[in-house]
């Protein structure tokens, strides 16, 4: 069935992309395979990191796949959006069906994307991994793609205002070399491994980010350990 939707809605936030006059800074796009299954991983820090995950497998012309809480989907303008671009609904309560669901678009040859923390970080540091991903990508025999963002929180996150002004915030994105993930191998060491790898992507990620805040009250987006005013991850995870 053709792609009516996706493509429309890539161009739209493209065109929002650079009415905001973002500044991206991309690398390791290469590692997108152009065709079959994988499970795409990044770390979740604000609203529309769907949207940036999406953006760095087009250079493949690869359409991702992401499972997102079933709340989206019931909203009125969001939710025929995400089902007409076959995003899958999570009902975290009963979360099998939507297993099911991955897996089957993952044995099609679809990239699934994941936040494997489950929901958007506050302090902007890794919080732990669920293991769905790394089960999804051993059960369909499929690779893990790990990948990082930063900047983004600084458009649209938890617990600030939206920033949709022309105010050259720089993304940058990060995309890891796959990672295998060996059946015989538990999930949860495949996951830490995962989760390894999406740190040093986002650690990367930060140290190539071109600003730095610009005055003390600048400083809410910087993670603690890096001087910021962030919650540290420990509260900000019982904010949750």
């Amino acid at each position: 069935m053709a792609e009516l939707v996706y493509p429309p809605v890539i161009g739209a936030a493209r065109t929002m992309f650079k009415a905001l006059d973002l500044r991206f800074d991309i690398k390791g796009t290469e590692h997108i395979p152009q065709r079959g299954g994988a499970v795409l991983v990044s770390n979740h820090i604000g609203y529309l990191d769907f949207v940036f995950c999406g953006l760095a497998a087009r250079p493949a012309k690869r359409l991702v796949r992401f499972m997102a809480k079933e709340s989206v989907f019931r909203h009125k303008v969001s939710g025929p959006l995400m089902r007409a671009m076959k995003h899958i609904p999570v009902d975290r309560a009963a979360g099998l069906d939507a297993y099911k669901h991955a897996l089957a678009s993952l044995r099609a040859g679809e990239i699934i994307g994941v936040f494997p923390e489950a929901t958007i970080s506050q302090s902007f540091t890794l919080k732990n991994f669920k293991s769905g991903a790394a089960r999804l990508a051993q059960e369909a025999g499929v690779p893990l793609l790990p990948m990082a963002l930063w900047g983004t929180q600084r458009l649209w996150t938890k617990g600030h205002k939206r920033d949709f002004g022309r105010n050259h915030i720089p993304v940058t994105i990060r995309v890891g070399e796959p990672l295998t993930a060996d059946p015989a191998e538990p999930a949860e060491t495949v996951t830490e491994r995962l989760r390894g790898r999406v740190q040093e992507l986002l650690e990367a990620a930060q140290r190539a980010y071109p600003v730095r805040p610009r005055d003390a009250g600048d400083t809410w987006w910087v993670p603690a350990h890096l001087g910021g005013t962030a919650p540290a991850a420990a509260r900000a995870e019982g904010c949750h």
